[in-house]
């Protein structure tokens, strides 16, 4: 306890000297983040909160590297480009927290699942606060894992103020370990001052939860010293609140205990702070030595995504007429039978089938562990996927539709997506997203959101029309450890038929399939799009075009688009999409940048209607762009 107290007195002073930007203080906690810490194996995840610098310590991570970190260098662990607690190490067995707080729980459900599933008597610990639990996070998260009996200690450190909010403006339960009743997990309030009673009730814990896997409930009462970053201040707590906790340092309190006991004596307590006083003075220095982080245009694109030694699996000669719906499903049947670490998560995905029937008699083949039902709770599920990942797992989470990815937002655009550009820890999750309108579902079940995810640095993004190319580029969505949005068109499901390879294949992302060819039009496409583009073209009218299929919109095969523009010098670009903000557009001011001098007219953009998805179906059909995407392409023609 005495080194995070140390060290944080140490960096207070690098604060008013400008050597630090920022700091988070846990002065007066030092005992939870110490006490848990030391209760788990060294092999086992612990998820801690910027307020957890016991955590780190206790781990024995090199004091240097978290000063480096600190300041923003290279020797750290995110290469500058976060800061303070911000990050994760599996050396070191810790997964730090994004500052949108509540997906952490979720992670540690899916590092708990992966324990599970390999038969691994292994605990995770993690923390957050008491202001924390009033996120939607935290609730999903402990449902998840009370439904799944997963080992995970959810560490409550409650300080008594959420920034300056006190715990009677964050909820109205006596205690927040009442809540635990609510999930049928056992729950424990524990005197986090006292490092003796978090050590020996934790330990207790953690050792009976290996042999019997179960989530725990624990709420630690201990008090914030400081503000809840230097700049705020603690004006806003009693001047009598703060000499109440003051009585109760850890630290101190541990120390005259020790002393009284006779096993610490004066000389050796001033023994040590000397030693650990010299420590973080070498190790600062090692730190201030570091040269200051340079930028590097090719380096910083290039750590956007994890690595992908793209192989190609060709397809074999046998083939079958099958259905879009199949396609997938076969798919996703063969790269489970390939990966064994590989694990489906859904709403109502086994025994049911899923609403599209896609896993129906998954289960019998490759049991339930793999092939999960999940409660309606997205974000914690995709958290949970994340959580695999970084136990060396793969994961699909089926969206039930497209649509319902909003409740989950948060944890793929800010954790999925920026975290191997922060700490270089792989994303291994594929998200699958039945979308799309035309099927009469109404404003909430028939979005084509890709534009929401193209946006996002870090992210995959494809969107196949076809049969053939939805099992290809799903076997290499699977394997590609990045993140990935599959997007499948519930349109398309059962009335796009194709001969497709029996065998597992693969397919390249960033290459657009080349439909058709012709010399007086470009057009591009992807998903319903393109088969409406194909109808219009054979709906007996003389227009010589290149057909474009993107396929994947992220990344995005601009190589084709250019060459087909410069060959036609007219182009026009179809999305279901709304119009505004979606991919056309970028497309669009593409061609203009690239390609402006081999245009003989304005590029043109087609899309859905600015309004939601409508339910009748002649405003459905009015919604839809097919009859003015029609009309556009005569107009073109003419210009």
């Amino acid at each position: 306890m005495l080194i995070p107290r140390m060290i944080e007195e140490k960096m207070l002073v690098l604060l008013r000297q400008g050597k630090i930007s920022k700091w988070f203080s846990g002065i007066g906690q030092e005992a939870v983040s110490v006490g848990v810490t030391l209760t788990l194996e060294a092999d086992e995840y612990i998820l801690p909160m910027h307020r957890n610098l016991g955590v780190f310590t206790s781990r024995n991570i090199p004091l240097y590297r978290l000063f480096s970190q600190w300041q923003g260098k290279a020797g750290g662990f995110t290469k500058g480009r976060d800061r303070s607690f911000h990050f994760g190490t599996n050396e070191f067995r810790i997964v730090g927290m994004i500052s949108h707080l509540g997906p952490q729980m979720g992670v540690a459900d899916g590092i708990a699942l992966a324990h599970r599933i390999r038969k691994e008597n292994k605990v995770t610990a993690v923390f957050t606060g008491e202001g924390g639990t009033s996120e939607g996070d935290f609730h999903e998260a402990m449902n998840v894992a009370s439904v799944w009996d997963l080992p995970v200690l959810f560490c409550i450190e409650n300080n008594g103020y959420g920034l300056s909010t006190p715990t009677e403006e964050q909820y109205r339960c006596r205690h927040l370990a009442d809540r635990g009743a609510g999930y049928g997990m056992e729950a424990y309030r524990i005197d986090g001052n006292n490092i003796l009673e978090v050590y020996t009730k934790v330990s207790e814990l953690a050792e009976s939860m290996r042999t019997a896997p179960r989530p725990v409930l624990l709420e630690f009462s201990t008090f914030r010293m400081r503000g809840h970053e230097e700049a705020s201040g603690t004006k806003y707590v009693p001047d009598e609140l703060m000499a109440f906790w003051a009585l109760r340092d850890p630290i101190e309190n541990y120390r005259n205990f020790l002393l009284a006991e006779e096993v610490l004596s004066e000389e050796k307590d001033t023994r040590m702070r000397e030693q650990i006083t010299e420590n973080i003075r070498d190790n600062l220095q090692t730190a201030f030595d570091e040269a200051p982080v340079t930028f590097n245009e090719e380096k910083e694109l290039f750590d956007v995504y994890g690595s992908f030694d793209y192989k190609e699996t060709p397809p074999g000669d046998t083939r079958h007429s099958i259905r879009f719906v199949d396609a997938v499903s076969r798919g996703l049947g063969q790269a489970m039978e390939r990966f064994d670490d590989l694990v489906l998560m859904g709403q109502d995905i086994a025994g049911y089938g899923g609403v599209f029937k896609i896993t129906d008699g998954f289960v019998s083949r490759f049991g339930k562990e793999r092939v999960r039902n999940t409660p309606i709770c997205e974000s914690a599920v995709i958290s949970a996927a994340m959580g695999l990942s970084v136990s060396g797992m793969k994961a699909v989470v089926e969206m039930q539709f497209a649509d319902f990815i909003s409740s989950g937002f948060n944890p793929v655009v800010n954790y999925l997506a920026k975290v191997h550009y922060r700490w270089g820890q792989r994303a291994d999750v594929v998200i699958r997203m039945p979308c799309g309108a035309g099927v009469g579902a109404g404003p909430f079940h028939s979005q084509t959101n890709e534009a929401w995810f193209t946006k996002t640095p870090g992210l995959k993004v494809v969107y196949p029309a076809y049969p053939y190319d939805a099992k290809g580029l799903l076997a290499t969505a699977i394997e590609d450890p990045n993140p990935v949005l599959f997007f499948e068109h519930k349109g398309l499901y059962r009335s796009v038929y194709q001969e497709v390879p029996e065998d597992y294949y693969t397919l390249p992302f960033g290459k657009a399939s080349l439909l058709r060819e012709g010399t007086d039009i470009t057009i591009i496409s992807y998903g319903m799009g393109v088969h409406w583009a194909l109808e219009v073209l054979d709906a007996g009218e003389d227009i010589s075009a290149d057909v474009i299929d993107l396929r994947t919109l992220q990344p995005l095969d601009t190589e084709t688009i250019f060459r087909s523009v410069k060959n036609t010098g007219k182009v026009i670009i179809l999305q279901e999409d709304t119009l505004f903000g979606g991919i056309a557009s970028d497309i669009s001011a593409m061609i203009m940048e690239n390609c402006f001098e081999y245009l003989d007219a304005p590029v043109q953009r087609i899309g859905s209607l600015e309004t939601p998805v409508p339910f009748a179906k002649a405003l459905e059909d009015g919604f839809l762009p097919k009859e003015r995407f029609k009309s556009a392409v005569h107009r073109l023609l003419m210009y």
